[in-house]
C-alpha cells in the first residue's frame, strides 16, 4: 500500500487549495479514505473521510469549507479546501481502511492508532 499526497502550498486566508492522494497496491474502491493533519506541536486530527460507497464525514472546524472527493479511474482522493484560515496551518496526510484488520474503518480509531502514514503535504495559511 502506498499513499503519495500532493497540492500543498502557501495561500493567504480566503484562498483555496486542492490535495490529492493517489493510491496503489490495493483495491482502492473497496476501501474508504481519509485526510488528516497534523499541526506542529500538536497531535494528528481527523479532518475528512469518504466511504467506499461515497458517504462522507468532516470534522466541525472544517465543515462547509472542505470537500472531499475521491477518483477511482485514478486512484485518487481529493480534499477541496476553500475559505482557508490561519489555523488550517498543517502537515495533510491522507490514510485507508486497506492497512487496517478486517471489519475496521478509519472513521473507528483515533490518528495516533493509525501508522501508516505517507510524507504528507505542506499547507501554510498566512498573508
Amino acid at each position: 500500500v502506498q499513499l503519495v499526497e500532493s497540492g500543498g502550498g502557501l495561500v493567504q486566508p480566503g484562498g483555496s487549495l486542492r490535495l490529492s492522494c493517489v493510491a496503489s497496491g490495493f483495491t482502492f474502491s473497496s476501501y474508504g479514505m481519509a485526510w488528516a493533519r497534523q499541526v506542529p506541536g500538536k497531535g494528528l486530527e481527523w479532518v475528512s473521510g469518504i466511504y467506499s460507497d461515497g458517504g462522507t464525514y468532516y470534522a466541525d472546524s472544517v465543515k462547509g469549507r472542505f470537500t472531499i472527493s475521491r477518483d477511482t479511474a485514478k486512484n485518487t482522493v481529493y480534499l477541496q479546501l476553500n475559505s482557508l484560515k490561519p489555523e488550517d496551518t498543517a502537515v495533510y496526510y491522507c490514510a485507508t481502511d486497506a492497512v487496517l484488520p478486517l471489519g475496521v474503518a478509519i472513521s473507528d480509531i483515533r490518528p495516533i492508532e493509525y501508522n501508516r502514514w505517507g510524507q504528507g503535504t505542506q499547507v501554510t495559511v498566512a498573508s
